[in-house]
């Protein structure tokens, strides 16, 4: 059996595990560094940092709604930015102390991938102060107009 950290929900069905090999077999290896291994992709290299396109974010682990066009923003920050998740339960927010400062990183709730980090501060001039700065290869985007 999978240890902890290599199970989850993976697939949205409760009690399902996902192990380790699961995962890298899903995830090409840019995904995986980022998803599994809480990487981050280079600032503006992501596929929806500039999309304007209407739609749903979903999480690219296991198609969880996460984020909706709406409340996307450009922050100029090089990845793709929300002030809101889509639902306040599709996220879960950790303590990370990584990289010799504290921020707190944003997960999937369902699947336990990261997905990024929420920074908070009246600087953003967004209706709830936070910038949720998300990876792209964490992300699925489905078009409100499936022609776009």
């Amino acid at each position: 059996m999978a240890d902890a950290a290599e199970q989850s929900t993976g697939d949205g069905t409760p009690g399902i595990p996902r192990t380790d090999a699961e995962w890298r077999e899903r995830l090409n290896a840019q995904e995986y560094a980022v998803l599994r291994q809480a990487g981050t992709e280079r600032p503006w290299s992501g596929a929806h940092v500039d999309t304007k396109t209407e739609g749903v974010y979903r999480c690219r682990g296991c198609a969880t709604e996460l984020f909706r066009s709406n409340e996307k923003f450009d922050s100029h920050c090089g990845w793709p930015s929300f002030y809101d998740p889509a639902d306040a339960s599709a996220v879960t927010l950790h303590e990370d102390s990584s990289l010799g400062m504290v921020r707190t990183e944003v997960r999937c709730a369902t699947c336990e991938s990261h997905l990024g980090h929420v920074f908070r501060g009246e600087g953003y001039a967004t209706p709830t102060d936070e910038r949720y700065c998300i990876n792209s290869v964490a992300l699925t985007l489905e078009p409100t107009d499936p022609t776009e």
